[in-house]
């Protein structure tokens, strides 16, 4: 049973991350339908709107709700809560404060989807851009620790993240840099 609950959660985990990842690129989306001519604009938001409540109601929402449920009971069921401050838990300690901040990131989402589709647009579409890639730093954090777990050393993991950062900061204003040319 155990396996089956971990592929479970895997594949919850996988189509939690596809409405993080498309979430953020909708909203880019609504907010440069701004710059169009009605009544395109009018078209185009409307048509967002519907996109962003589909995908946030009915998969977003209920993968992190589903992910949370089964990745506890693995988690259980495995007896790792017992070992969480031993030294070979520590790693498991770090991904649950990832999780924690991924949640996090998912509720921010969350307000912006309600500004948007009351029509409020509070962030423009190169802050959503480097906000979209939050997401891939949790990914790349998370699926890093799992796999592997007491090996990886704590210094190069954060330095790892700090590059990846400027990595996917550098393509966000590249990209800024070609697209406005």
């Amino acid at each position: 049973m155990y396996l089956y609950l971990k592929a479970l959660h895997i594949i919850f985990v996988v189509t939690w991350f596809a409405g993080l990842f498309y979430m953020p690129r909708l909203f880019i989306y609504n907010v440069e339908a701004n710059n169009e001519a009605s009544p395109a604009k009018e078209v185009l938001q409307r048509q967002f709107s519907i996109m962003i409540k589909r995908l946030w109601y009915g998969i977003t929402w209920p993968s992190a709700i589903i992910t949370l449920i089964l990745g506890t009971t693995v988690m259980y069921q495995t007896e790792w809560i017992e070992h969480l401050l031993d030294e070979g838990g520590r790693w498991l300690l770090i991904k649950l404060g990832f999780v924690v901040f991924l949640y996090a990131y998912h509720l921010s989402l969350h307000v912006i989807a309600l500004q948007q589709l009351k029509g409020l647009f509070k962030y423009s579409s190169t802050q959503l851009r480097i906000w979209n890639e939050v997401a891939t730093i949790f990914l790349i954090a998370i699926v890093m620790l799992v796999v592997v777990k007491q090996s990886i050393s704590l210094v190069w993991g954060l330095v790892g993240l700090v590059v990846l950062i400027g990595v996917l900061l550098g393509a966000i204003r590249l990209y800024k840099l070609l697209r406005n040319k």
